[in-house]
Order: C-alpha cells, then sequence, then structure tokens
C-alpha cells in the first residue's frame, strides 16, 4: 500500500474529476446505522466516468456498497471495461474496498488501478492484484 499524508497530495485532472465525483456521491450515501459514507467512482475505458454510494438498510445484510452500486451502475449502462476506482471516506485513514466488492471488481477489472482518499487529504493507492492476488474467477469454476 502505497499511503500518502496530508491534504497537498496531487492528482492530475482526471484523477481531480474522479476524485470529484466519488466526494460527490459521497455526498449522496445513505449510512444511517454505521454513519460510515462511502462514496466510489469508476472510470471506464473509454474515459466515461460512473458513480455509487453507500446503501445501508435496517437489516444490515441488505446494505450496499459504494463500489457495487457503481458496477451495477455501469453495467447497466453497457461499459464492462474499467481502469480505475477512486474511493473516498471521512475516516481517518484510507479504506480499500471490502472482500466482496474486490470480489465483484475482478470479475470485470483484473488490473484495476484502486486509489483511497480520506476528507483530510490522506490517500493509499494499490492495484486490484495486490488488494485479491488470489481470485476466484471464472477460470475456477473449469473441471480438471
Amino acid at each position: 500500500m502505497k499511503v500518502s499524508g496530508g491534504a497537498t497530495t496531487s492528482f492530475g485532472t482526471e484523477d481531480g474529476a474522479l476524485r470529484d465525483a466519488a466526494f460527490a456521491a459521497l455526498e449522496q450515501a445513505y449510512a444511517p446505522y454505521s454513519n460510515f459514507r462511502v462514496g466510489a467512482a469508476l472510470r471506464a475505458t473509454d474515459g466515461t466516468i460512473i458513480t455509487g454510494c453507500n446503501v445501508e438498510n435496517a437489516s444490515y445484510g441488505g446494505a450496499l456498497c459504494a463500489e457495487q452500486n457503481a458496477i451495477a451502475a455501469a453495467i447497466a449502462r453497457g461499459l464492462r471495461d474499467f481502469t480505475e476506482l477512486m474511493v473516498v471516506t471521512e475516516s481517518d485513514a484510507p479504506t480499500p474496498p471490502c472482500g466482496f466488492c474486490r470480489q465483484i471488481l475482478v470479475e470485470f477489472a483484473p488490473t484495476l488501478n484502486v486509489t483511497s482518499i480520506t476528507r483530510s487529504g490522506r490517500s493509499a493507492r494499490w492495484t486490484l492484484a495486490e488488494l485479491l492476488p488470489h481470485p476466484f474467477t471464472s477460470s475456477s469454476l473449469t473441471s480438471a
């Protein structure tokens, strides 16, 4: 994990657009139970940015992660190839996608770059392969 601290983290123009989209999504998060709001922005290979936010539910198991909502919205728009995911939170430390989200993401973007940024400007970057080194994929379904 590569982490930087402070509000002076520098991002390129495209990263700025992805970051801004993710923070706008965070503002829409519905997290009355955990109070842990998350915004996600996913960049497709054609440059399209799709966002998602976490949506909690009183049944807890019915909650949806921001990354899940972003990937579902992208798939619904016909997008299947992605290059970058930005995850933003209000926590003190950068937060990577949960294990379930990692598994969903690897289905469509095994070489995805993932960046997490906090409201205070701390950031961390990973590849999806670093976060999920031994994924369950379609090749796992083949019989010997």
